[in-house]
């Protein structure tokens, strides 16, 4: 059954795009554009929220002025800015952009561990020395990767490092055996004991109550003293004070951060210059045209609302995880 033509709030940051399909958008609904700062009048009636700025807590602040909310879509796979109890108990509705960057963050995975493994970085650093300097390096096929999370994100980067001749474990809330994608998965919440299996530990896990510092200081003494670190999750899937004292004192051998627990990563942050790390500005997902593919990602997901159809990607507002019904 058709719906009353829906009030969509856009959140918004300063300076950035706004979506691709805008004239698409006012077509379906009636927009009202809103930032952090004037989001609670914005919400007085509106049935739809599209987080645009995904990263965004905004909504928390002003939920007392979300009197008729029915759906929020975040731009983006993590949900964590909507993870807060009044939303959770309420019958609001929570949609992600889940599949828009499952393979461009694989290859961003695959990117990181050959660069590690073929000494990259060193190799770009001499070079800026002008220093000839000969050194072997490391055959990646062969080796051990956990990749932690097993969404579509790490399905997509477990089926990518499987086909360039590593193997593969994942790391989830279920222990399945002989997973066509991940191999054998194990629990996360028993993380400690299994990570030592590993060359590479690949984070890709959504941040929840449950996945915040996963990665604590007894994981990476855990970890082999030769592994490698990559995470494109959230940033606070690790303990970041007890990852600059693993990497300090030699327990792990380097790290890959396309995000870090406050972004922008502070110019005071001693990641910046441990030589063993390799920072990205939370920018694994981001090819060209992404913000181009929410946009329409979510323009389908109004069209089916309209219509009176189910919502695709739908997620459990208690656990931040994909909803299983």
């Amino acid at each position: 059954m058709t719906q009353p033509r829906p009030r969509l709030v856009v959140l918004t940051a300063e300076g950035t795009p706004r979506p691709c399909n805008e004239a698409a958008l006012q077509e379906l609904a009636d927009v009202r554009w809103a930032t952090a700062a004037d989001l609670e009048p914005a919400l007085r009636g509106a049935d739809v929220l599209l987080s645009w700025d995904f990263l965004s807590t905004a909504l928390r602040d002003a939920w007392g002025a979300a009197d008729a909310l029915r759906w929020v879509h975040v731009a983006a796979a993590g949900v964590d800015a909507m993870l807060f109890d009044a939303l959770a108990e309420s019958s609001v509705v929570l949609t992600n952009s889940r599949g828009v960057f499952d393979q461009p963050i694989a290859e961003f995975v695959l990117a990181s561990v050959l660069a590690h493994d073929k000494r990259l970085h060193e190799s770009k650093d001499l070079q800026r020395e002008h220093r000839w300097v000969h050194r072997e390096v490391t055959r990646s096929a062969g080796q051990h990767v956990l990749v932690v999370g097993t969404g579509a994100i790490g399905r997509a980067c477990g089926r990518l490092l499987q086909s360039v001749g590593l193997t593969v474990r994942g790391a989830g809330r279920r222990e399945v055996t002989g997973d066509p994608d991940l191999g054998d998965i194990v629990l996360t919440s028993a993380l400690a004991e299994h990570v030592g299996w590993a060359d590479h530990v690949v984070l890709t896990a959504p941040l929840t109550p449950e996945t915040r510092h996963v990665v604590s200081g007894a994981v990476l003494a855990a970890m082999k003293p030769t592994a490698h670190l990559v995470n494109v999750g959230r940033g606070a899937l690790v303990d970041e004070t007890a990852l600059v004292a693993a990497l300090q004192a030699g327990e792990i051998a380097a790290a890959s951060l396309d995000v870090v627990e406050t972004e922008p990563l502070p110019e005071a942050s001693l990641l910046w210059d441990l030589p063993q790390v390799a920072i990205s500005a939370h920018m694994c997902g981001d090819v060209v045209g992404w913000r181009d593919q929410l946009a329409l990602l979510f323009e389908d997901n109004l069209r089916r609302y309209v219509a009176g159809e189910a919502l695709l990607n739908q997620v459990d507002t208690r656990t931040g995880f994909p909803y299983r019904g």
